[in-house]
């Protein structure tokens, strides 16, 4: 099977003006898909070349048919032209297109956007695509891969993070990379002069993360087994239930522990191993891993996965006799710790 084709060999190509004839963008996550064909549609054409040159269609509004008249135009005054269809999964018959990339324009970039699905790899549409054109599939990241993103996503904008400052952003974004994107570049613009560093106490004035109360410092007064901490966080929570929705702490806890139970099935307990084991990034990533099994067996993390299950089902009214959200959260906390 053929090495699957990366966003930044696709940036860096476009980048180098090495176009080729068709891109095929699919999958779950918009963000690449909307990154790659909005730079085509940027940087191919000059505004005057635009004007008789690129043209944006709608699946729900065309067939395949006029999609490949219209690639098979030839461009006014200009070496390329543009054709990009948005909602591309709405095309019917798209296993037509194979007529038109036994022998694709030159002269075209046909762009699809086709998003929330991917074509089978077993077709021979994708065959035909990969052959003599660009075939890309975005798929959604994983949580441990934000601290990834957001740290590559700043690097192009010559800025950089403090590591608790990332996974405050990744706790409270989550893996919606457009959003992220969106408050990464609100951050930026609010850097004080002549700073190129972006601190939790930013964070904090600028997205309204309480930069001492939050997901990530619950998790980590939990590892080491903090009562008093993990306590004066709940409180901060129960009574500022809007900025700390249970559901979202109930996913960052079951994410860890989850984890946690991983990485006890390691061959080797220490950084390298565990990072191998879950995926890391990098081995100081399992560092927190590696102490929270100084304080929790395996059988225990096996019943706190359970209780925060529980506590799950119970926040959306199963056995719930009008239990607040708070009380959940500090039962939950209290059975996590004894």
């Amino acid at each position: 099977m053929a090495k699957e084709i990366t966003y930044e060999e696709i940036a860096r190509n476009l980048k180098n003006k090495n176009y080729a004839p068709v891109y095929f963008l699919m999958g779950e996550e918009d963000y690449y898909i909307d990154r790659i064909s909005e730079y085509i549609m940027q940087y191919v054409l000059t505004e005057s070349e635009k004007e008789f040159n690129q043209t944006v269609v709608y699946g729900t509004d065309t067939d395949i048919a006029s999609v490949i008249n219209a690639a098979r135009r030839y461009p006014m005054m200009s070496k390329y032209q543009v054709v990009v269809v948005r909602e591309a999964q709405n095309l019917k018959n798209l296993d037509e297109l194979t007529y038109y990339l036994q022998k694709p324009m030159l002269s075209t970039i046909l762009v699809f956007c086709y998003k929330h699905g991917a074509l089978d790899r077993r077709k021979k549409l994708t065959a035909e695509l990969e052959k003599v054109g660009v075939l890309f599939e975005s798929r959604k990241l994983k949580d441990t891969q934000l601290s990834g993103f957001i740290a590559s996503y700043l690097k192009r904008r010559q800025v950089e993070i403090e590591p608790k400052a990332s996974e405050m952003m990744a706790e409270f974004v989550g893996t919606d990379l457009n959003r992220m994107a969106g408050e990464l570049e609100k951050l930026i613009i609010t850097l004080p002069k002549g700073q190129r560093r972006i601190t939790p106490e930013q964070i904090e004035q600028n997205i309204g993360i309480s930069k001492d109360f939050n997901n990530f410092e619950l998790r980590n007064a939990l590892i080491v087994k903090d009562v008093f901490k993990a306590n004066r966080i709940v409180k901060y929570f129960e009574e500022n239930p809007k900025h700390n929705p249970l559901q979202v702490t109930l996913a960052v806890l079951f994410n860890f522990f989850a984890n946690l139970m991983l990485a006890y099935y390691a061959p080797q307990k220490n950084e390298e191993g565990v990072a191998a084991q879950l995926s890391l990034r990098s081995p100081w990533q399992a560092r927190d891993y590696l102490a929270a099994m100084k304080h929790y067996s395996g059988v225990k993390v096996m019943k706190i996965i359970e209780c925060i299950r529980q506590c799950d089902v119970r926040s959306k009214g199963v056995n719930n006799a009008s239990v607040s959200d708070g009380e959940l959260l500090r039962e939950l906390i209290y059975q996590i710790l004894h």
